[in-house]
């Protein structure tokens, strides 16, 4: 990595840098003439990895301390560089690489006599809104962003081309905006509009084409690249995972021109906000996206840290292009990044309520109906706040330790070769578990109950980890009482069961439903699920009370179902029996207006059941009180904690600074993102609209800003752009697109001439108007739009068009591919819904690189291969798709040579030349020549047509 960097670097001193000897040198610019020498012969020994003699040249804190600023001739920075080459103690030593030349010894005297100032790099600096001339100024541009453009083209002794021709212009803002060619009439409408208005006729078309309703699911499959969503789990099985409601959301989030900010916030922490929506829950599926291990015997733990990590690194990628994820194992190679802050701002995801288990906990049932959101939420907040109350009510009861006496001289035994001892602790005596424990335990408790209590009204089991101190930092596998059943043994052997009617959980909503430890047949019901950290409560309401006489005991048999993994059962290694005798339980259960709350309850629990739903996994925080402690992994080792960390902000971009807080929120971060000071989430932003409509980013390096990325090509036009999305766009999406599609900078023509592609072969500088091969979703989208075979249908559960024999294996033998019939539009689809699974890429999308979506992905990165040429020519999508764009030909006209101009022109959007038109005759005649002329070989030979048609250069590209 640091040759990669220090050729860079020396790519842009180039040689430029002004000579020892120069008359008159240029000012020293800390970010351009000095941060390169640092990183070409420093950062691989002094850098944010290795920091040899505790210096490094990542931080001005520790530069300054090795520099005299003022005085180059008093630094020892300098002393060390200048010593002779063969010396021990020259810097860079010998065999790190070459000693720095004339030109940057004289860098770095001139910084440090100029006074040592060390700067921020760009990308962490605020954006400004920058000045530029009135448009009026120049004959070419149209909207703020060509000046900028051109006055670039003419450092680079560039002009700009000539403009393309409308249609040319339309088909590319259309399939730019929406992902799919304009009609022949669409284009027949915006050429007579052209010739009657003029310039307003472009921004008609624009503002139709973003308020099409393929304008979201043209942009969603950028955001779903970003966020890596698929519809599998990934890793091991990759079984699949219902989440595709979310996909809808990101369509109907672009459809609405969600601005960018509620758009961040919302993924981010929508259960956190005070008013949320049920939108705003299903829109954390963002980060439920990550991968699950399904496998047996996997670590439930490990797996969830890792998805956390994932989160992590997703976010910096996503909103900040920060290559963030380096700072896991040690800090950062050379942005100012350390180790610690990885792990403090991993605390602010780390208490999300999921784990890494084959069910998706925790879902939300989001109605398949859209229209019905607003409804289901309604009742499920009714209920959810009629419960807590209930909730509060009983659980002030359940946490009274003076209401409870627990139960004592144990006698204790299993069903099977699970062990259990007793023991006393803190006075309190307790079971406990030794050894291995087996599946499907259950634990049988006898005990003494104290003689103070007259009757039961309630039991409370508390299970503790084995090892309290130490599953703060490693948390153990939880438990689950899957039943537990007690009962009176008097002194004479007479038993009385003891009947309960409610299960109390020490948090209101757990994961799983508590009342199913009362069903013998259950394995589910009141526990940790799934891991343990702290001491869990639970109590089980008597109804009636149990009458207790001198010389009873108390007889327990709880048993621990549950098994994850194949291999963990879920069982309480320690656990303590105590009963109640507060008539307050009793009330709770039979008061008239407690039954009353509890029916309610009950009745708008049903009302929304019958509103058909999917459930689908969402981001849900724990209760603070049994918050996952965080802690900083040596050297990225999750199994070696060492310090405790609060949520934080990293300090090179927290202004101003923030401390870090065990009360700082996932929503306060998020905030903080979409906040005026933060200087990255505006600018990434930008950057990736711009390089969707151009090819390229301002900024080529779209996942790192850093350091160590790309420099802006248009640095003041990406500060402008910035600041003005953030302000006077107020983060709409739609009104930065159709700025950019307005450019005289878009309208150019893509033609290139030699000298012009000599001089700016990539088109960086913006000379020509953008050329490149469509995303895989367009080329396909297109193809079947052209043949008249795409659906409009939008939403809903993923589709299966067709596969070629062979491709589908996946490791679950119930994950299948049903090909849907030809007569079924849901072959025909936009890709965006299409399943998307991790293990078995859909072939179109990989063959055109797409990424997989295991991990965040910012851009594509094109290739040219035959695999693409054999897809768009024998894939049995563009095989249908020839099929019916000749029929489509055929029936269009009567007359031969209007139907292949017809055919042309629904593929490139414009009439064909005559030297076109000759051609496609002649293959037409050379197919049909072949056969012997009958109606069949007619239709044949049109297919063949259609087929070129849809593999042309110029159909394949915008």
């Amino acid at each position: 990595m640091t040759t990669v960097i220090g050729f860079w670097f020396g790519g842009l001193l180039g040689g430029s840098a002004p000579a020892a000897d120069d008359a008159i040198s240029p000012p020293v610019d800390f970010n351009r003439d000095v941060r390169p020498i640092f990183n070409q012969h420093c950062v691989a020994c002094h850098g944010g990895v290795k920091q040899a003699g505790g210096l490094s040249f990542v931080y001005a804190d520790s530069v300054l301390a090795v520099i005299d600023p003022g005085s180059s001739e008093d630094s020892y920075l300098m002393e060390r560089v200048l010593l002779p080459a063969d010396e021990e103690e020259h810097m860079p030593p010998s065999d790190h690489g070459r000693s720095l030349n004339a030109a940057e010894i004289d860098v770095l005297k001139r910084w440090i006599d100029g006074g040592g100032e060390w700067g921020k790099h760009w990308a962490f600096t605020q954006p400004q809104r920058a000045e530029t001339r009135s448009l009026e100024s120049d004959q070419w541009s149209r909207t703020r962003i060509d000046p900028f453009v051109l006055d670039k083209m003419k450092q680079q002794g560039l002009a700009p081309q000539a403009d393309a021709e409308p249609e040319e212009w339309f088909r590319r803002a259309s399939l730019d905006l929406t992902g799919l060619p304009p009609t022949p009439a669409q284009v027949d409408a915006f050429l007579a509009g052209v010739r009657r208005d003029g310039e307003d006729a472009y921004r008609v078309a624009a503002d139709d084409l973003l308020a099409s309703p393929a304008f979201g699911e043209r942009w969603a499959s950028v955001w779903l690249d970003v966020i890596r969503y698929a519809d599998s789990r990934g890793l091991g099985l990759d079984g699949r995972r219902t989440i595709w409601q979310f996909r809808d959301w990101v369509i109907r989030a672009f459809n609405e021109d969600m601005p960018y900010d509620q758009f961040t916030v919302r993924q981010l922490a929508g259960d956190l906000l005070p008013d949320r929506t049920l939108d705003d829950l299903l829109a954390t599926a963002c980060h439920r996206t990550t991968q699950t291990n399904e496998e047996g015997g996997t670590d439930d733990e490990t797996f969830r840290t890792e998805a956390v990590m994932d989160r992590v690194n997703t976010t910096w990628q996503a909103w900040q292009g920060v290559s963030f994820g380096c700072v896991q194992c040690h800090s950062h190679p050379y942005d100012p990044i350390e180790h610690k802050e990885y792990y403090q701002f991993l605390a602010f995801f780390n208490n999300t309520a999921d784990s890494d288990l084959g069910n998706d906990l925790p879902t939300l049932a989001v109605p398949v109906d859209h229209e019905q959101f607003d409804e289901a939420f309604r009742l499920d907040e009714q209920a959810d706040q009629l419960w807590l109350n209930e909730w509060q009510l009983a659980g002030e009861l359940v946490k009274d330790d003076e209401l409870w006496q627990p139960i004592s001289d144990l006698e204790l035994s299993t069903n099977n070769n699970t062990r259990v001892l007793a023991a006393t602790v803190d006075g309190v005596a307790e079971y406990q578990t030794t050894g291995t424990v087996q599946t499907r335990t259950k634990v049988h408790i006898n005990g003494k109950i104290d003689e103070s209590i007259e009757q039961i009204t309630a039991l409370r089991f508390t299970g503790f980890p084995k090892n309290e101190q130490q599953a703060l930092i490693d948390s153990e596998w939880g438990f689950i009482v899957s039943h537990l059943a007690a009962k009176l043994i008097s002194q004479d052997g007479t038993e009385t069961a003891i009947q309960f009617e409610q299960v109390i959980s020490d948090e209101p909503d757990p994961l799983l439903q508590p009342n199913e430890s009362l069903n013998p047949k259950s394995n589910h019901g009141f526990g940790p699920y799934s891991r343990i950290h702290h001491a869990r409560t639970g109590a089980f309401l008597a109804n009636p009370p149990v009458q207790v006489k001198p010389g009873d005991r108390l007889d327990v048999e709880i048993a621990f179902n549950d098994v994850e993994l194949g291999a963990f059962p879920l069982i309480a290694h320690r656990g303590r029996i105590a009963v109640s005798q507060s008539s307050g339980f009793t009330e709770w259960l039979t008061d008239a207006e407690r039954v009353a709350a509890r029916e309610r309850i009950a009745a708008v629990r049903h009302q929304r059941a019958s509103i058909r739903s999917i459930n689908t996994p969402i981001l849900v925080e724990r209760p603070q009180e049994f918050a996952r402690p965080s802690r900083v992994f040596d050297r990225g080792n999750q199994t070696t904690k060492t310090d405790p960390v609060d949520p934080a902000i990293p300090a090179f971009l927290a202004t101003p600074a923030v401390e870090p807080d065990a009360s700082l929120t996932r929503l306060q971060m998020a905030q903080w993102l979409i906040g005026p000071e933060n200087p990255l989430t505006a600018r990434v932003a930008v950057n990736r609209f711009w390089a969707q409509l151009f090819g390229t980013g301002i900024v080529e390096t779209q996942e790192d800003f850093g350091i160590a990325g790309a420099p802006p090509t248009h640095p003041r036009l990406l500060d402008d752009l910035a600041v003005r999305f953030r302000t006077e766009m107020g983060w709409s999406v739609k009104t930065l697109l159709r700025e950019l599609v307005l450019s005289s900078t878009y309208r150019q023509s893509a033609e290139v001439d030699a000298e012009r592609y000599e001089i700016d072969p990539a088109n960086r500088w913006l000379s020509r108007g953008p050329r490149g091969r469509l995303p895989a979703e367009t080329i396909r989208d297109q193809a079947l739009f052209i043949a008249g075979l795409l659906s409009e249908k939008q939403f809903g559960p993923p589709v299966h068009p067709p596969l070629p024999d062979g491709v589908w294996k996946p490791f679950q033998g119930g994950d299948k591919w049903a090909t849907v019939d030809p007569s079924n539009p849901d072959r025909y689809r936009r890709t965006i819904y299409t399943y998307t699974k991790r293990s078995i890429p859909y072939p179109m999308m990989a063959s055109f690189d797409a990424p997989s979506r295991e991990f965040c992905s910012m851009r594509r990165l094109p290739s040219n291969t035959p695999t693409q040429a054999l897809m768009t020519l024998n894939d049995a999508t563009f095989v249908e798709a020839s099929q019916a764009l000749a029929g489509r030909m055929i029936a269009a006209d009567d007359d031969f040579d209007q139907q292949l101009r017809y055919g042309f022109r629904l593929a490139t959007c414009r009439q064909p030349k005559q030297a076109e038109s000759v051609a496609i005759r002649e293959l037409y005649d050379s197919i049909l020549q072949k056969h012997d002329g009958e109606e069949p070989n007619q239709r044949a030979a049109m297919t063949a047509v259609a087929s070129v048609l849809l593999n042309l250069d110029e159909v394949l590209t915008k």
